[in-house]
């Protein structure tokens, strides 16, 4: 089956007026064509790789809640996705793993492609816990390797705080395993967040918060991913968890490929104010804001990658940056070549953008399917 997609092409380092040529899942041509200029934008489609649940569905739900959550994120663009489990008991985390491995070959074709998974703990540092239950943070050195071992087959990106004991041991033998550790968490110091980073950690888990951060008398791990070119950072960009003020910082320090739009989405994403779980911990939904109830503490996040990207354009960013954020650089993170850029070759996974860049369609392996109800 042939089909074309026309309009105004997000490439890497442009937005090109032009057409596509679709043929099954792939795209075999690509051509300029002036008479697109006013066409709709067509991005890539979104890839997330950290995201914990979304339209009433949570990650750590079981199979029909990760079919949930698929179609809910492909309605916003998101044609690829991470589900992402919190901190939880070793045993519980196994299950998790075992129910996105099952689910993979199951999963539903209009939704979101499933690539493996995330795990958000539970080496985390009980410091810089965040929303985590305490109770479920461990050290690596007192887990060793056959407790790790039941997780590792399907997971793509773990968080780590380099202090821990043990962890510098572990970053490397995830790292040999082409695991992407993310440093987060953290109450690491400068030295102990670049030896975590010299280990094999290729990522940084939503950049400043819930870690180290920019004290010209203490530096610590928001300075070391911010001065290591290699090493990627996530940015949660709904404007609650990092002032929009600093995401031009964020942009001049870091080259641009290393920028991770990230949604850090709950399951209570997407249904407006409400109240429910992450993990064991309770949590509320006020005014786009989600927070461990009765505090003013973030416990993640109640957008998609769509809003992200709307976001960072609104700030001034380029069209392209921020596409690239949210697409090739999540697929170089998880040295996925097949998407995450439009070009020959590539998967049709596709997103159309209306002028203010809301979605309208989005298109998965060479499929149209519905943006978000209006």
């Amino acid at each position: 089956m042939t089909m074309i997609a026309a309009g105004r092409l997000v490439l890497p380092d442009r937005v090109m007026p032009g057409r596509l040529t679709i043929e099954g899942d792939r795209i075999a041509a690509l051509e300029p064509d002036p008479g697109e200029a006013t066409g709709p934008y067509v991005a890539p489609g979104f890839i997330d790789v950290h995201v914990h649940g979304w339209g009433g569905h949570d990650a750590m739900g079981g199979p029909a809640a990760l079919s949930g959550m698929a179609r809910s994120l492909l309605a916003h663009g998101v044609t690829a996705f991470l589900p992402t489990a919190v901190s939880a008991p070793l045993a519980r985390l196994a299950q998790f793993a075992g129910d996105v491995r099952g689910w993979i070959a199951a999963a539903p074709e209009d939704g979101a492609e499933p690539l493996g998974f995330d795990l958000e703990g539970p080496f985390l540092s009980l410091a810089k816990k965040g929303a985590h239950d305490p109770a479920d943070l461990r050290r690596p050195a007192e887990v060793g390797p056959d407790g790790v071992e039941p997780l590792l087959d399907g997971l793509r990106v773990m968080t780590i705080a380099p202090e821990l004991d043990g962890a510098i041991a572990l970053i490397e033998r995830l790292a040999a395993r082409d695991v992407a550790v993310a440093l987060g968490h953290s109450a690491a110091t400068l030295a102990e967040a670049r030896a975590g980073y010299a280990a094999g950690a290729r990522s940084t888990t939503h950049l400043f918060n819930a870690m180290t951060g920019v004290d010209h008398h203490a530096p610590g791990l928001a300075v070391a991913a911010l001065t290591d070119d290699a090493a990627y950072v996530e940015l949660i960009a709904d404007g609650q968890h990092v002032d929009p003020s600093l995401w031009p910082i964020v942009l001049r320090t870091k080259p641009a490929d290393r920028l991770l739009l990230v949604s850090d989405a709950i399951s209570l994403a997407g249904i407006g104010d409400a109240q429910g779980r992450v993990g064991t911990i309770e949590v509320e939904v006020r005014d786009g804001r989600c927070t461990i109830a009765g505090t003013a503490t973030l416990a993640g996040s109640v957008i998609a990658l769509d809003t992200a990207v709307r976001n960072l354009v609104r700030a001034g960013v380029p069209t392209p940056t921020a596409v690239f954020a949210a697409t090739a650089a999540p697929a170089d993170l998880l040295g996925v070549a097949d998407r995450g850029r439009i070009a020959v070759g590539m998967r049709a996974d596709l997103v159309e953008l209306d002028d203010t860049l809301a979605v309208r369609r989005v298109m998965r392996s060479g499929a149209w399917y519905p943006g978000p109800a209006r």
